[in-house]
This record gives C-alpha cells, structure tokens and sequence, in this order.
C-alpha cells in the first residue's frame, strides 16, 4: 500500500469544510454531484501517484486490500 495520510492533515479543517459548503451552496443535486467530480479529477491530477490515488479509491470505498 502506498503512503496514503488517513489522519487529519489540512491546516484549518473546519475552514476547508466551510469552504466547501459555500462551493455546493445554491446548487441542485446534479451540479453539487458534478463539482465534486470535477474537484476530484483536478486533485487526483495533482496528486499525481497512482499509488495513492488507487489506496485512496479504496480507502473511500473500504476496502482494506
């Protein structure tokens, strides 16, 4: 497995939440459901490793091989 970070690591997490919601607010379920496709692509592209990526896929769906 790669070195995927489970534990809280963003400086301000209740800031980034909040940012967040203000991103979704006002939206429908299908533009919410878009945006976060969208965040996900432009995170994963700058992550970069298909290692993490492939563990974070499977810690979101949770799996632990």
């Amino acid at each position: 497995m790669s070195d995927l970070i489970l534990e809280p690591n963003i400086p301000d997490l209740d800031g980034f939440y909040a940012d967040l919601l203000a991103c979704h607010a006002g939206l429908s379920d299908d533009d919410s459901a878009a945006l976060n496709a969208r965040l996900i692509l432009i995170l994963a592209n700058h992550i970069g490793d298909r290692a993490v990526l492939r563990a974070a896929l499977m810690a979101a769906k949770g799996d632990d091989a």
